[in-house]
């Protein structure tokens, strides 16, 4: 526990007990103008960091979100805390040679991590660019009137790059995000104030804000969550790509790359030399993006 993390905590406890109940509770938040809090629960908000919690505590703040889940959608929620499993750095690989820009990946993420639908919330963009041209900068990834993929073109899908040295983690104030042991980079979005620092630090434009209330159909929430994943989020907190954790610490590959119709994804353990994305960095040439930041990204690009 950092010290202003425990400033924090009991300064809103203080300013609770003395004016005795969500009026004072609203006032000592409303700073934050873009956090909800029309359904933010005190229980919910004085939550212990995640990193704190016990067990004991862990299963409290799950069923509290199954029943705020099932209450909103009518349905329940198979909500799990996954953790990182031992032995495992999770990388990604790209083959720009491959990729077609049909963005089925982006779609994909979408209603596998319970994205906004309206307005839609995207983690991945794709990036079109002339071919012989590096230049993310002036790329376009707003082709949805453009057959692909286009003969003059390549395609370059960006979203978190899972940083050993991530600054979106460094400038936090209420450390909402860390890099977990399996090298993904989360966020706590009931820690999250929405100050938005993350994404200014972010040298992806990885990040997202949701400045509305997100939106999704109850017929397409997808019920297989995880805490630090894809379980539904309020206006006014950040969120991101997390490797599809409910998936990937079960067994199982990110939506990204199961929809892919042309094998463009890889992903694996950095940690097992026999691994695919292993295989890849060890045969392929690599480059990453935005090196110059030195973020030391997990997400690696290559081409045939």
């Amino acid at each position: 526990m950092t010290e202003r993390t425990v400033d924090r905590r009991n300064f809103l406890r203080a300013s609770l007990g003395a004016a005795g109940g969500m009026a004072a509770f609203a006032a000592a938040v409303s700073p934050l103008k873009d956090f909800d809090t029309s359904d933010l629960t005190l229980e919910g908000f004085l939550q212990k960091h995640y990193k704190e919690m016990t067990p004991e505590d862990k299963e409290q703040a799950l069923e509290r979100i199954r029943k705020e889940v099932e209450e909103r959608y009518a349905v329940r929620p198979e909500l799990r805390d996954l953790p990182p499993i031992d032995g495992v750095e999770f990388g990604y690989a790209l083959n720009l040679g491959r990729c077609i820009g049909c963005r089925r990946c982006v779609h994909a993420c979408v209603e596998e991590n319970n994205q906004s639908r309206d307005p839609e919330i995207q983690y991945i963009r794709v990036l079109e660019l002339p071919r012989g041209s590096i230049d993310v900068e002036r790329s376009d990834h707003h082709y949805d009137d453009r057959e692909v993929p286009n003969p003059d073109s390549f395609y370059m899908p960006v979203q978190c790059h899972q940083c050993a040295n991530p600054p979106c983690v460094k400038v936090c104030p209420v450390e909402a995000t860390w890099r977990e042991a399996d090298g993904v980079v989360v966020v706590d979005y009931d820690w999250c104030i929405g100050c938005r620092y993350c994404a200014a630090a972010c040298p992806y434009f990885a990040r997202r804000f949701n400045y509305a209330e997100p939106e999704i159909p109850k017929e397409r929430l997808n019920p297989n969550m995880n805490y630090l994943s894809n379980r539904p989020r309020k206006k006014g907190v950040m969120e991101k790509c997390h490797f599809c954790l409910q998936r990937t610490r079960a067994g199982r590959m990110p939506a990204c790359l199961e929809v892919c119709p042309v094998g463009a994804r890889q992903f694996g353990n950095l940690l097992d030399p026999e691994s695919n994305v292993s295989q890849i960095l060890k045969t392929k040439q690599i480059f990453v993006l935005k090196q110059e930041a030195g973020t030391l990204p997990r997400f690696f690009y290559y081409f045939d």
